[in-house]
């Protein structure tokens, strides 16, 4: 698999800032990854997620070095709208991303802006419902939606754009957790079905652990952890970074000190009834 994304060396720092929000920050993400950045509040998250769709340098100012390539290409010397159609963002609230009157209007915003042509953007439109299972809200208007349905529709959007990456910032944060699963299980489905890759910024990680082929650690600026969840999740380093590891493999690392604990590194409460069930029988 080729690299979609990769950062090397990138340091940013506001103007108003007398410390760089990013620092000496290296990442490679191959095609068909789906990546896990965590890390606690002000640790510099949502300043690379903006290197990385070109709000910054584009539309944020400030020192910048190092370098970011999308697909090859570096984003600092793409233009915004050549991004657009490379990487694809849904915000952490989807209300910031739809608004148009109805949701199959919405779906195709983006497409006229780019001035795509009729019958192209009727079959990219009409391909994103599908793929989302929205075709029975094509017609509705967004704002009488539930929060998980406005997820959907903004991902819609997203995806009609055929980017490279897509990236999502605390997709979960306002949906309950049946509704989150629906879209952790929609990622992995989208990765399997379409080959796209995705970088998620996600608290709430004993939900996409499942999923994540790499959990990223950052703090300070920097990434301090890479690794599969297993490996960053059960090391000595992880609770020290502030992250939230999951409840099961926290027990399971306190059972472990007293030789208690099974032998698998367990993530997920479906890990877990599995081995039990494996213990019964």
């Amino acid at each position: 698999m080729g690299r979609i994304l990769e950062i090397q060396r990138l340091n940013f720092r506001y103007p108003d800032s007398r410390k760089k929000a990013v620092v000496d920050f290296d990442l490679e993400v191959s095609e068909g990854e789906v990546v896990v950045l965590a890390g606690p509040s002000g640790c510099g998250k949502s300043t690379l997620l903006r290197a990385v769709n070109g709000l910054i340098p584009h539309m944020y100012t400030g020192e910048y070095s190092g370098e970011v390539k999308v697909a090859g290409s570096s984003v600092k010397d793409s233009s915004m709208r050549d991004l657009a159609q490379t990487v694809g963002f849904l915000f952490q609230n989807p209300e910031n991303q739809i608004f148009m009157f109805t949701v199959e209007r919405d779906v195709a915003f983006g497409l006229e802006n780019l001035g795509v042509e009729r019958e192209e953007m009727r079959r990219r439109v009409d391909e994103a419902i599908r793929l989302l299972g929205i075709e029975d809200l094509a017609q509705r208007a967004p704002h009488e939606l539930s929060d998980g349905q406005k997820q959907r529709v903004a991902l819609a959007g997203v995806l009609a754009m055929s980017p490279k990456l897509v990236i999502l910032d605390e997709p979960t944060s306002l949906l309950d957790p049946r509704t989150a699963m629906e879209l952790v299980d929609l990622v992995s489905r989208l990765r399997k079905e379409l080959g796209t890759t995705f970088v998620v910024v996600e608290h709430r990680l004993e939900l996409l652990v499942k999923v994540a082929d790499r959990l990223v650690v950052m703090s300070g600026g920097t990434k301090v952890l890479d690794g599969t969840p297993r490996d960053v999740l059960f090391g000595d380093e992880a609770e020290g970074y502030g992250i939230s590891v999951p409840a099961i493999t926290r027990v399971q690392k306190m059972l472990a000190k007293d030789r208690l604990a099974p032998t698998e590194r367990l993530l997920t409460a479906e890990e877990l009834a599995a081995r039990l069930g494996r213990g019964a029988a």
